[in-house]
């Protein structure tokens, strides 16, 4: 950590201590420091960590300070088109602006991307998608139609964000972890992954599959049941290929009615013919 970020950190945490009265105006200034360094990557609200069990760690510090920015806002409005489309916001939120030089394609159709959010060269939005502040999206990901990287969601390179996949965000609690998905992950389309998952690298999430940490998933190959521990959320091996799948219920009434619970399911592990389908996506760079 550098001494200006160290500086930030320090900043933030005696204001998020000290609370709003007294402080809005410090609390603003920071808070453009801060996402200015969010939008530039040089500061993440989560980062790599070889000592953790998940592999990352939480700047919880850059919670706290996304958290004055909310409350030090104002509203005002922001509609777009002198007005004809209404839209009303806090001031200090306002909406990242691309360039040619950012070497983004942010194809026509309505997407959004928050200011505080990095968005690395070769990423594809295509619209309509939302990328919120604190998120980071690393170079060449695509982000498909419908599709939200949630607040503080850190996304890896070559990461294909399927059409309607929604990649929950987190602020509060501000240690809480947010979702990651390690580079070269492939999140079909209408998935949900929630409660800061761990997707790690090259695993393929397959349509509709739902990841949260109270559902357990069924690992096939290696004959295991993965699941959330106390303090540290749910991990996808690197590799694993999760579809959705069911469990009976074995609790009365539930066997009686036939009752069975949706749940995740690893039924292989990534091999050259997994590459083969997902290579295709070259062609559309």
């Amino acid at each position: 950590m550098s001494h200006q970020v160290e500086t930030l950190a320090t900043t933030i945490t005696d204001l998020a201590k000290a609370g709003l009265e007294g402080h809005r105006a410090e609390c603003r200034q920071v808070f453009v420091e801060l996402r200015h360094a969010l939008s530039t990557g040089h500061v993440r609200a989560a980062e790599p960590d070889p000592a953790s069990p998940t592999g990352w760690k939480v700047n919880t510090w850059v919670k706290q300070g996304i958290l004055l920015g909310f409350r030090s806002g104002v509203m005002v409005d922001v509609s777009a088109d002198h007005g004809r489309f209404g839209f009303f916001d806090k001031d200090t939120l306002p909406l990242k602006r691309i360039t040619m030089d950012c070497n983004v394609r942010v194809v026509p159709g309505g997407s959004a991307i928050r200011e505080g959010a990095f968005v690395g060269r070769g990423v594809i939005c295509m619209p309509p998608m939302y990328i919120n502040i604190g998120a980071y999206v690393d170079e060449c990901a695509l982000i498909d139609s419908h599709a939200l990287v949630g607040t503080c969601a850190q996304i890896g390179k070559k990461v294909h964000i399927s059409a309607g996949a929604q990649i929950g965000g987190v602020i509060e609690p501000v240690g809480a972890m947010p979702v990651i998905i390690e580079d070269d992950v492939l999140v079909g389309g209408n998935t949900g992954i929630y409660e800061g998952a761990v997707i790690k690298r090259r695993a393929v999430i397959g349509a509709g599959t739902i990841l949260t940490a109270s559902t357990p998933v069924y690992d096939l190959v290696k004959d295991r049941i993965i699941k959330a521990e106390p303090g540290h959320p749910i991990v996808i091996p690197e590799g694993a290929v999760v579809v959705p799948g069911a469990r009976s219920v074995t609790a009365e009434p539930g066997r009686k009615w036939g009752i069975s619970l949706a749940t995740p399911v690893i039924v292989k592990y990534r091999d050259d013919h997994t590459d083969a389908r997902t290579e295709l996506e070259k062609w559309i760079r």
